[in-house]
C-alpha cells in the first residue's frame, strides 16, 4: 500500500524546497498531494516558479496522512503558520505519532506556532533559530526527533526529502531512490 503524504503550499513557498520534496517523494511512489492553502490552485513560489496543485487544502484536511510536510518559504510558511484548520490537523498528526516534516522557515513560522515543537531537537533556517520557542535549535542540515522531521533550507532539501523516504519505506527504498537520481550513497 502506497504511503500517503500531504505537502501544503501557499504562495510564496519556497520553490527549491517545494519541488524537490513533491519530485522525490513521488520517485519513491508515494500519494503525494499538494494542497493549496490560498484560494486557487495555481501558486506562485517565493522566486516565481509557477505550481498547480492537486487538491484545496480545506478539502483535504480530514483526509489520513501518513506523512504531512510544510515546505519554507516566506511568505508562504508565515501564511501555513496561521492557517488554524491545517494547525489542528498537524496536531492530531503529532499526537496520533504519525510523521510530520518542516523544512526552513517552517519549523518556526508553522510548527512552533502549532505547538508541537514543546521539548523536542528540530532544526530550521539558521537565523530563524531564535524563534524555535522551547525547542532545542540542532545545527544539522536534517533532524529526526521522533516523529518530527526538520531540516535547514533550500540546500538541504534534498537530504531531507530522501530522510522522509526513509522514514516512511525504508533505507532500502531511500538507497533505489537516490541511485535512480544518481545520488551518490
Amino acid at each position: 500500500m502506497s504511503k500517503r503524504v500531504l505537502i501544503p503550499v501557499a504562495d510564496g513557498s519556497e520553490d527549491l524546497e517545494t519541488v524537490t520534496l513533491i519530485d522525490v517523494l513521488r520517485r519513491a511512489e508515494f500519494d503525494v498531494v499538494v494542497a493549496s492553502a490560498e484560494e486557487r490552485r495555481m501558486l506562485t513560489c517565493a522566486r516565481g516558479t509557477r505550481v498547480t496543485a492537486d487538491a484545496m487544502l480545506l478539502d483535504v484536511l480530514a483526509q489520513e496522512f501518513d506523512l504531512i510536510v510544510l515546505p519554507g518559504g516566506m511568505p508562504g510558511a508565515k501564511t501555513l503558520g496561521e492557517l488554524e484548520p491545517l494547525a489542528e490537523r498537524l496536531r492530531r498528526q503529532a499526537a496520533g505519532g504519525h510523521a510530520f516534516a518542516a523544512i526552513c522557515a517552517a519549523p518556526p513560522m508553522a510548527l512552533h506556532a502549532y505547538g508541537v515543537l514543546k521539548g523536542r531537537r528540530v532544526t530550521c533556517y539558521p537565523s530563524m533559530s531564535e524563534h524555535l520557542g522551547s525547542a532545542t535549535f540542532v545545527d544539522q542540515p536534517v533532524v529526526v526527533d521522533g516523529n518530527c522531521i526538520t531540516s535547514q533550507g533550500p540546500a538541504t532539501a534534498l537530504e531531507f526529502a530522501l530522510t522522509l523516504v526513509e522514514q516512511l519505506a525504508g533505507k532500502g527504498k531511500r538507497r533505489q531512490v537516490a541511485a535512480d537520481m544518481l545520488v551518490p550513497v
